[in-house]
């Protein structure tokens, strides 16, 4: 069987198996071709079923020696281990040659946020009268107000709003259902939206059920919404890198400083683990820490006492 074979059952493994979301299978599939481009190269006689630790060590250094970042090795040795472990489920080959393969230690960057103020300047500078005007502000909203990924953003459909409960339900990873509250405000948009705008718009076949519709009738992408919020970033005078998922980000930011619990907003985000959810405690921590720092006057001058303590 060759490596293009062996490929499209993983592929299925992933979506059948593992019940992944189209976009991490796309992401594992991409990064084993990448191995499979590799060894045709390296060592064209060596199938999948075949490949060994040694191989792979090999593989990895020279990745290292490429110059590759610490997370792309992560990223394509979690591909490999994945790979490894579907070749022995499906009985291809006994042993796991990718037991020994240790990934990278990566420093968690803190993530990008906006602050409220820089919120209301991107969704103000919308201009209303344009025909996707008023569509543009309620999916900056449920970006933020309801802390989506904008993959749940974008397949969102009429059959998940239960707004007379003030609750939206998301398909997240995994294909794993949430209700997430609405908010008045962001439920007041939406309903709007889809009286008044939506209702407009002849969706194509198949894509009758969902919300957010460019001009065409067809369901928006991913790239469509990162292209917006960039454009409305600028429009708005906003320099520092932002993407639809830091208005995700916002919104847990916030939700923390305001006084919300830890494992309520892992649940509104759809955490599987709360270390994920964590990481924003440091965000905060680190806006603590930045206020002392700037507003704590310094003590210039040395009480006596404390002086002479020094010298003891």
């Amino acid at each position: 069987m060759s490596w293009k074979k062996f490929i499209e059952n993983y592929t299925n493994y992933l979506k059948l198996e593992r019940c992944l979301a189209q976009n991490s299978v796309e992401n594992y599939t991409r990064d084993i071709n990448k191995v499979a481009d590799y060894f045709q190269e390296k060592h064209p006689k060596t199938l999948p079923a075949m490949m060994t630790p040694t191989q792979l060590l090999q593989l990895i250094y020279d990745v290292v020696k490429a110059g590759y970042s610490e997370r792309t090795q992560a990223r394509l040795i979690s591909t490999i281990k994945s790979f490894c472990k579907f070749l022995v489920s499906e009985n291809y080959r006994k042993d796991n040659p990718s037991e020994f393969l240790e990934s990278p230690k990566i420093s968690r960057k803190l993530p990008n946020t906006l602050t409220l103020k820089e919120i209301n300047d991107i969704i103000h500078s919308i201009d209303l009268n344009e025909p996707e005007g008023k569509r543009n502000r309620v999916i900056l909203e449920v970006l933020y107000g309801c802390g989506l990924r904008v993959s749940e953003l974008i397949q969102l459909k009429f059959s998940d709003l239960h707004l007379q409960e003030d609750l939206i339900s998301v398909l997240g990873k995994g294909n794993k259902r949430r209700l997430i509250p609405v908010n008045q405000h962001c439920k007041m948009l939406m309903e709007n939206y889809i009286e008044n705008t939506r209702s407009t718009i002849t969706p194509k076949k198949r894509h009758e059920d969902f919300i957010f519709l460019n001009r065409r009738g067809e369901k928006l992408s991913r790239v469509m919404i990162f292209t917006l919020i960039k454009n409305l970033a600028a429009k708005a005078g906003i320099s520092k890198p932002i993407s639809p998922h830091t208005f995700r980000h916002s919104c847990a930011t916030h939700l923390l400083e305001r006084g919300a619990d830890l494992q309520v907003i892992q649940q509104i985000l759809g955490h599987e683990s709360i270390i994920t959810t964590e990481l924003y405690t440091h965000v905060t921590a680190e806006k603590l820490r930045e206020t002392i720092l700037k507003y704590l006057p310094e003590r210039v001058t040395i009480d006596p006492a404390e002086n002479a303590l020094k010298t003891l």
